[in-house]
């Protein structure tokens, strides 16, 4: 597993020029890699965090927070509030 995740950040790493991404991916597993790497480096899974603070973490890598913010959500990375106040990292599966 860990060969797997090691060349999933390599390929993850293609996506970003001096710490910045370069562009969001409209494929959907390459987007998927971004998010998982994104979720995981960028929130921590013990605490919450309000739509000002996911944004902010979001926009040190790209400035379409919005867009990063909204693929979390519907991937299941982060979990929003039925309120939109606050947002939380969820858990990786158990493979």
């Amino acid at each position: 597993m860990s060969d797997q995740r090691s060349s999933s950040s390599h390929g993850v790493a293609a996506l970003f020029s001096q710490g910045r991404l370069t562009a969001i991916p409209r494929k959907t597993a390459r987007r998927e890699q971004l998010l998982e790497h994104l979720a995981h480096t960028l929130f921590r899974p013990d605490r919450t965090y309000t739509e000002r603070e996911v944004n902010d973490a979001l926009l040190t890598v790209h400035e379409d927070c919005a867009a990063l913010r909204r693929y979390l959500v519907i991937s299941g990375k982060l979990a929003r509030t039925k309120d939109g106040v606050t947002y939380r990292l969820l858990a990786r599966p158990v493979a």
